[in-house]
């Protein structure tokens, strides 16, 4: 099995194929030879995706990953492990809080753009796939400055439309759209600017607070027990000085179980948010 693994990989390396695609089959051949050098038994791909859906459940992103990583290596256009792989590198990522990993943090979130824009490629037919590559551009955005930003706002819109049309109840398609036309409101009036005049982001125009409501409060209606949905649509009441609205939702999320890694850490923004705006409004 390691045998035939490692000629595989000789394969591609001369593989008429993107460099970065590349790079990354060669990853997954390399962990599937370390899943043959510890004398693991030959699995399907289906097996490899259930195990990795499992590990991601239990939310242990990084072994999830390294089990879509064997899938793609037997066959390099999965959808489903695509996808997948690309939602547990960011999962993986997003945990690397602070300044001094944003070098690594940025690394996993390109990985995991390589591995959504594959999946689009693949089969463009379905939310999933332009889902994440709204969400990882979105997360991958956020580290940056507003012109950064700003390069990136009409892609992560249009994908994130796309999902909304392929299934109109993906709530984190709902979720990536409210929160674009919050971060477009929240650009400085020089970024703005900057935008229309040499980037051509006249489509920023779009963006309204409403919008941003609507979108996020949707997210929130389909799926009610996930933290981040909540947790970004209070951010939003508050800058609205809606701080009723803000506070149930807070008190909320107290109650909901982690369903997420980066829950615990949402938790305890809610609380310090929750704490500075108990006597606003």
């Amino acid at each position: 099995m390691a045998l035939m693994l490692r000629n595989r990989l000789f394969r591609i390396a001369f593989t008429p194929l993107s460099r970065k695609w590349r790079v990354a089959l060669t990853t997954c051949a390399l962990a599937a030879i370390l899943h043959a050098a510890d004398g693991a038994s030959a699995q399907t791909i289906a097996e490899y995706v259930d195990i990795g859906d499992s590990l991601y459940d239990a939310l242990q992103p990084a072994a999830a990953a390294e089990q879509y990583r064997a899938a793609l290596f037997i066959d390099a256009g999965t959808y489903e492990a695509l996808w997948k792989l690309a939602r547990a590198q960011v999962d993986v990522a997003k945990q690397l809080l602070g300044e001094e990993l944003q070098g690594e943090r940025d690394r996993l979130y390109n990985d995991a753009w390589i591995y959504a824009a594959e999946a689009v490629r693949v089969d463009s037919l379905d939310a999933e796939g332009h889902f994440m590559l709204a969400m990882v551009m979105g997360r991958l955005s956020r580290t940056k400055g507003g012109k950064e930003r700003v390069r990136f706002g009409k892609e992560i819109y249009n994908e994130a439309a796309l999902a909304l049309e392929l299934d109109s109840l993906h709530d984190g398609a709902y979720h990536v759209l409210g929160a674009w036309h919050a971060e477009v409101k929240r650009l400085s009036g020089i970024t703005k600017f900057f935008a229309k005049t040499f980037l051509g982001g006249g489509y920023m125009g779009i963006a309204s607070w409403d919008s941003a409501v609507v979108h996020l409060e949707k997210s929130v209606e389909i799926k009610p027990d996930y933290i981040f949905h909540r947790l970004e649509l209070a951010e939003v009441y508050v800058e609205l000085d809606r701080y009723a609205e803000a506070r149930e939702q807070l008190m909320e999320i107290g109650m909901l179980p982690v369903s997420d890694v980066m829950d615990p850490v949402h938790k305890e923004t809610a609380l310090r948010l929750l704490d500075e705006i108990r006597e606003k409004g």
